[in-house]
């Protein structure tokens, strides 16, 4: 299933508020010359990192043509690329500044990910990284109980293993210190107000969560999966008289500067 730039800025604000609080937290000790965004989506968080290091060489990548078209069409004036991440990390060129936002919790093995990220920046660079910390929040844990439905289990034994690819706090610390740079780690969890109700919460997640188990079915079984995940939620997220729902989501920051 491909990207949905459109799904996904269907909550742009809500989406790039975390970016703004994690770039906030970035003070480079020297100009910063060069920066690299991975993962970036549509381009809502590369405009974010152009406002905030406006004299900077930006690059975006994304494994998404259809987001990379969108960032294109948004940003006129900043190169971006078709490109894996994975593979990106093994290139050679070294940046100043590298940008994760919610974008490493697709990629496996971070502990091979993270040091080939470190040494892809210049002396006294940065990494600042956000991911979704949801996975024990009801709107995960529903997704798992669904897919457990003898109707598609077997059909979706290996997307439920896709989005676990997130550690503790503490390990990213003790990780990125391993690798002698200054480290700083934080969560904060965002509440965000959903008009259309439980219908809002699925809306949300069919471009990000939902993807894998959505990509592995088709016709009827995708939308009785959909419908059952959204009976589901309407119990675990009660509307609020307005109709709307609140919908917390914690997220994990940590920005890593290696030294000079």
């Amino acid at each position: 299933m491909e990207w949905s730039a459109h799904q996904y800025t269907q909550f742009e604000n809500e989406r790039t508020r975390p970016v703004r609080d994690l770039l906030a937290q970035v003070y480079p000790a020297k100009p910063l010359l060069t920066a690299a965004d991975i993962g970036c989506g549509p381009g809502n968080s590369t405009g974010v990192l152009r406002e905030h290091f406006a004299d900077a060489r930006i690059i975006g990548i994304d494994s998404s043509a259809a987001m990379i078209a969108s960032a294109r069409e948004r940003h006129a004036d900043i190169e971006f690329r078709v490109a894996d991440i994975t593979a990106w990390s093994r290139e050679p060129e070294q940046y100043d500044l590298i940008l994760a936002n919610a974008s490493l919790q697709w990629i496996p093995n971070h502990e091979e990910l993270l040091p080939r990220l470190l040494a892809k920046l210049q002396p006294g660079g940065t990494l600042a990284v956000q991911v979704p910390d949801n996975q024990q929040e009801p709107v995960h844990l529903l997704m798992q109980k669904v897919a457990s439905d003898l109707r598609w289990s077997s059909a979706l034994a290996d997307a439920r293993g896709i989005l676990a690819n997130r550690q503790s706090a503490d390990w990213y610390y003790r990780t990125l210190t391993r690798y002698e740079a200054r480290a700083d780690v934080w969560k904060t969890t965002y509440f965000h107000v959903l008009k259309d109700g439980p219908r809002g919460v699925v809306d949300w997640f069919r471009s990000t969560g939902l993807r894998p188990y959505l990509s592995a079915l088709s016709g009827e079984d995708q939308a009785s999966f959909l419908d059952l995940y959204e009976s589901e939620i309407a119990k675990a997220y009660p509307a609020l008289l307005d109709g709307s729902v609140l919908l917390p989501f914690p997220r994990l920051f940590f920005i890593a500067t290696c030294r000079d």
